[in-house]
């Protein structure tokens, strides 16, 4: 009898001890999956911050407001909120569980000392820095309960993320397929030019002399679908490349006039490629309109041009290429280019309606254009401006040097790998 009381004992202390045990073990499971999902909280809240840093550095060209236009830090806390708040935060919650998202506040911006500054010709670094609040717990909220101490036992938890970002030299480059030859005796960064000079797109390659473009192949052929590729947005040119001389390419006119929102015929951009989508604005340039021939990109050197239309503030404002918004005509895009644009008939129009530059455009007529020696190999990258539509049958043209791709100032900028030693900036995290 007495042995059978032991037992009985016995099996009484086990059924206690499991029961401590399996307290102690959901308790590490309850530990486990509050901070498990912290660390979920956190890690999306930090892709939001590197992307909004990200979007934020490459808006940084240290240019103030021109023209009515936003500035540098304007554009930045713009482009960095879009992109941060683009992301899922919280388990995947769009809304961020209704907590709140990136605020204005909450994207600043340091200068080249990393003080904070509120100067768009001065900051060179963008920080956003963010707190969601209220990330719900389990076991703490019921340990609080328990308890009652909530203090040491919150229901819920803040998490915050920060990334800072800046830009730097790409490994890669996005140019368009043309070479630009430095001026006799012309040296890095700006090889002869001045910031707003306008430099002939000869139509021919033969021999170029120094101080004008023409056509290259930035894979080193000679192919003309190869140009057009690259028109359209073919990357991959680096410092050392040895450029092809594709000759005289009729067939890109189309690729180039799409950029101003010219067209044979006026594409559905909704489903037609992303190559079609023209520029911000579509406004052309030339001696018609602009007779300095000079500085039409920031109309700090008009002449006799009416300041209002030069590039930047005819971008913030979305204008088509010609104010009659015609393609020939009196006052046409034709007429304002000196060009012949034959077969072409259709503009996007003007302002945010349909079909619009406003609507559909984005950055494409400020071009990186690579700088290149006797021997057609890359040595330096230039940021352009694209005046002027190509005339069928074909005509000179004209860019204007804005500066070199890799000045801090450029408004030159793509997304890519950091990494390179010379051309256009882009955005890189720092912290």
């Amino acid at each position: 009898m007495r042995a059978a009381a032991g037992c009985h004992r016995q099996r009484g202390a086990i059924i206690i001890t499991v029961a401590l045990l399996t307290l102690f073990l959901l308790g590490f499971m309850g530990f486990a999956l509050d901070f498990g999902r912290l660390f979920v909280v956190k890690s999306e809240l930090q892709t939001a911050m590197d992307s909004c840093a990200l979007a934020a550095a490459q808006e940084l060209d240290l240019q103030a407001a021109i023209g009515g236009g936003p500035s540098a830090i304007d554009r930045a806390i713009s482009a960095g909120k879009t992109a941060g708040n683009l992301n899922a935060v919280n388990f995947q919650s769009a809304s961020w569980s209704g907590k709140g998202q990136i605020s204005n506040a909450e994207i600043i911006f340091r200068d080249q000392a990393y003080a904070t500054t509120t100067d768009p010709t001065k900051a060179q670094y963008a920080q956003c820095e963010h707190v969601q609040p209220g990330v719900q717990m389990w076991l703490m909220e019921a340990m609080g309960a328990f308890s009652g101490n909530t203090t040491d036992y919150p229901s819920t938890r803040n998490v915050m993320a920060r990334a800072v970002a800046t830009r730097a030299h790409g490994q890669t480059t996005c140019s368009i397929p043309v070479t630009l030859k430095p001026k006799a005796g012309g040296k890095a960064p700006n090889y002869g030019y001045a910031p707003g000079d306008w430099v002939t797109v000869l139509t021919t390659q033969s021999t170029i002399p120094g101080g004008f473009i023409g056509w290259a192949n930035l894979d080193g052929s000679n192919s003309a679908s190869e140009t057009r590729a690259e028109m359209d947005g073919k990357c991959g040119t680096r410092v050392n490349d040895v450029l092809g001389t594709p000759g005289t390419q009729t067939t890109i006119a189309e690729d180039w006039n799409f950029r101003f929102g010219i067209y044979k015929k006026l594409p559905d951009f909704s489903t037609d490629p992303s190559y079609m989508r023209p520029d911000y604005t579509g406004y052309s340039y030339s001696a018609t309109n602009w007779p300095s021939q000079h500085s039409a990109y920031d109309g700090t050197d008009p002449g006799a041009a009416a300041t209002a239309a030069n590039f930047v503030t005819k971008r913030a404002n979305f204008g088509a290429c010609a104010p009659s918004g015609k393609v020939k005509g009196a006052n046409s895009c034709e007429s304002i280019s000196n060009l012949s644009l034959n077969s072409f008939k259709d503009l996007a129009a003007s302002g945010t309606g349909p079909a619009s530059h406003g609507a559909w455009g984005t950055n494409r007529r400020i071009v990186t254009v690579p700088i290149t020696d006797a021997t057609n190999k890359v040595i330096d990258f230039a940021c352009m401006l694209m005046l002027q539509p190509l005339s069928i049958p074909m005509k000179n043209v004209q860019l204007e040097f804005i500066g070199n791709a890799g000045s801090v100032t450029s408004p030159c900028s793509f997304s890519g790998m950091p990494g390179g030693v010379a051309g256009p900036l882009v955005p890189a995290l720092v912290r």
